[in-house]
């Protein structure tokens, strides 16, 4: 029997990961370009970008594990409620379920006797998946969740610090954008490869966007003319 590649048990890490590690690049990024844009000094470049990185990082791990509990909380919720539903109204709940497979196109006896198989099975796992689209292959982790956002926040946030540090203060516009372009698009390639995706579109996608938040932040440095000694 052939094994196939899916991706979809994935979704959950992947998208904090791949969040994490484009706006840790944006971010810092951002930072460091519009402050080098009004300064002529390296130090407050490499402040801007150090405090940059750690507050982003806290904050991307702090928003995805309250947002990732949120849904956790929903579903367990919808949970509770079909497993009583379940246990009061159990003929109600299977006629339901029935008509959910036909709307997908059993016809009606054949529908019956699938709810009928899959309810004696494992009742609240068959209204779970196919009533209220919870599976646990779907289902995402808070403190995973967390964990890649803010790992993958630090290593995509480091790489423009890096570039603070060593590259030349006046050109530090120009590296900064152009080290960047090339992190965003190898973050671009490694996430569709890990989804499994269209490579050149993940790629676009990042750079373009990445592009336009980047010139914005230079522009406020440069129309401020704040000259940061």
């Amino acid at each position: 029997m052939k094994n196939e590649n899916h991706y979809i048990n994935r979704s959950g890490w992947l998208r904090a990961a791949v969040l994490g590690a484009n706006d840790g690049i944006l971010s810092t990024t951002s930072i460091a370009i519009g402050v080098a844009a009004a300064s002529v000094t390296r130090e407050p470049v490499l402040l801007a970008a150090a405090a940059g990185l750690t507050a982003g990082a806290l904050s991307m791990a702090a928003g995805e594990y309250v947002s990732v509990s949120s849904q956790a909380d929903v579903e367990t919720a919808d949970l509770q409620r079909e497993k009583t539903e379940l246990e009061n109204t159990p003929e109600a709940e299977l006629e339901e379920l029935a008509q959910i497979y036909v709307q997908r196109g059993l016809d009606d006896v054949l529908a019956k006797q699938v709810a009928v198989q899959l309810t004696s099975h494992n009742a609240l796992e068959a209204h779970a998946r196919d009533e209220l689209g919870i599976d646990e292959i779907t289902q995402a982790n808070p403190f995973m969740a967390a964990f890649a956002s803010a790992v993958s926040f630090i290593i995509g946030g480091i790489l423009p610090l890096l570039t603070a540090v060593f590259a030349p203060i006046r050109q530090m516009v120009f590296y900064q954008y152009g080290f960047s372009i090339i992190f965003l698009a190898l973050s671009g390639i490694l996430a569709a490869k890990a989804g499994g995706s269209h490579t050149f579109k993940a790629v676009l996608r990042i750079c373009i966007w990445g592009t336009f938040a980047m010139a914005a932040s230079a522009a406020v440095g440069y129309l401020f003319g704040v000259r940061i000694p």
